[in-house]
């Protein structure tokens, strides 16, 4: 390995020493400074960035640990490597528990220094990785509100937000299970001239179909049992800002068309009640079908699709946008740190070509449950793929005919999410075919779904 992108500071008081380094590290490309005593060695890292240093126990003027101890509390990144001739364990102790990257004896084993600088290098990189992804979340190109990706896909979807979102005209956003659909809308909102106001999200595949009319229109107190009280729908309380029907497809046929009759008209009429109520709100709606297969399947009614369809927002999948997958880690895993109080620096090198080399059949929202399980796990340091599931660093790949190959190593647990999700992917996301081919009720799915927090939205 060369080590020429690698500045190196030798501290040692013996010029044989100084000079038998400087030799040694130059002939592996490495820029080699030298000091003979710790002021030196101060001078040298105040005045030019430095990448390692190597430094004798034995110096004129202070330890070494000293030296050790006044770096990493100054510079805690800078990887420093103590040597001395007296072989000590309680020195080689001392040394590690303040941090040193490493302790040889003299004579060197030029073998081992080349491995711990090779090691060096590879933190550097993966340092380098870290700051160049922070970086690139800092730019206002890389993300629009909530949404985070620099691919073509990506710029596009914010090209339609920013075509929208300043207008009072309906968007339909559509996209796979996971791909950020509310996310898109909270976008819209806030990028609006609505953006002061309330924004009201109602995901109708959640609410049971006997009190959907109830909390999209509302009621009045007897309006049916249970109605202890007067309540206001969804359009009431958006009044003034923005209204976001989640999973539109899903709502009952019967309730289609009421729908479309008060956003034609602007009035809603609560159940039970004798009074209509003007309301003044923006719609935008999200659907994980296709809307026009959804049209012509009867899940959704041709007008009302016409009606929400102003705009169109396409989400694409995360497959399809993988250059985007290590700057969403990293937006993830930065959150995450904040939330578990962890310290994690980055992915490694590893780690980062296993997430951008998964499929995601969930998305952006399976990927942060990765990466989350992944900072609990590691808490500190750097991801490896030991901290990443084994579906994800077996590639999760697929045999022929579809089916999902389930490696050694993995718990049942998470061989039946593989397989649930991976017969997902191929119906195209169709819950009601993959429980026909899994041999399960649709409800099963769900629940499953539920739990790896994979429900549709």
């Amino acid at each position: 390995m060369s080590f020429e992108n690698l500045t190196v500071l030798v501290v040692d008081d013996e010029e044989a020493m100084r000079e038998v380094l400087r030799q040694r590290l130059t002939s592996w490309g490495a820029k080699v400074l030298l000091a003979a005593d710790a002021a030196e060695a101060r001078r040298q890292l105040a005045a030019a960035p430095v990448d390692a240093v190597i430094t004798d126990v034995m110096l004129p003027d202070a330890s070494g640990i000293e030296l050790l101890r006044e770096v990493r509390g100054e510079m805690p990144d800078l990887p420093v490597v103590v040597i001395t001739a007296h072989g000590a364990v309680d020195l080689a102790v001392d040394a590690m528990k303040e941090g040193a990257q490493d302790f040889l004896t003299k004579p060197l084993s030029y073998d081992q220094l080349q491995s711990v600088l090779e090691e060096t290098q590879r933190e550097l990189g993966r340092r380098r990785s870290a700051r160049d992804l922070a970086s690139d979340l800092d730019r206002e190109e890389t993300r629009f509100g909530e949404l985070v990706g620099t691919s073509p896909a990506m710029r596009e979807v914010y090209q339609r937000i920013r075509e929208a979102a300043p207008t009072d005209a309906a968007v339909l956003i559509s996209g796979e299970s996971g791909t950020g659909k509310e996310l898109t809308a909270r976008t819209l909102h806030a990028h609006s001239g609505r953006a002061g106001e309330e924004l009201v999200a109602i995901n109708t595949a959640a609410i049971p179909k006997e009190l959907m009319e109830s909390e999209i229109f509302g009621h009045e107190k007897g309006a049916f049992t249970g109605a202890t009280g007067t309540r206001r729908g969804c359009f009431e309380l958006a009044h003034g800002g923005t209204l976001f029907l989640d999973e539109i497809a899903e709502m009952p046929l019967e309730l289609q068309p009421k729908l479309l009759r008060v956003l034609e008209d602007g009035k809603v009429r609560r159940l039970g009640g004798a009074h209509e109520h003007r309301f003044d709100v923006r719609l935008l709606a999200a659907t994980n079908k296709d809307p026009r297969e959804a049209v012509e399947k009867g899940l959704l009614r041709e007008d009302l699709y016409y009606r929400i369809n102003v705009f169109h927002v396409e989400l694409p999948p995360l497959r399809r946008r993988r250059e985007d997958v290590p700057l969403l880690a990293q937006h993830l895993l930065d959150r995450f740190n904040a939330k578990h109080k962890t310290a994690i620096e980055g992915l490694d090198e590893d780690s980062r070509v296993l997430l951008r080399d998964y499929d995601w059949p969930g998305n952006v929202r399976e990927l942060r449950n990765v990466v989350e399980r992944a900072v609990v796990i590691a808490k500190e340091g750097w991801i490896q793929p030991s901290h990443l599931p084994p579906y994800v660093t077996a590639g999760a790949p697929v045999a022929a005919g579809g089916v999902a190959r389930l490696d050694a190593g993995m718990s049942i647990a998470e061989a039946e999410k593989l397989l649930i999700l991976r017969t997902l992917e191929n119906t195209g996301h169709n819950k009601a075919e993959a429980a026909r081919q899994l041999g399960v009720d649709v409800k099963t799915v769900r629940n499953k779904l539920k739990r790896y927090g994979l429900m549709d939205g």
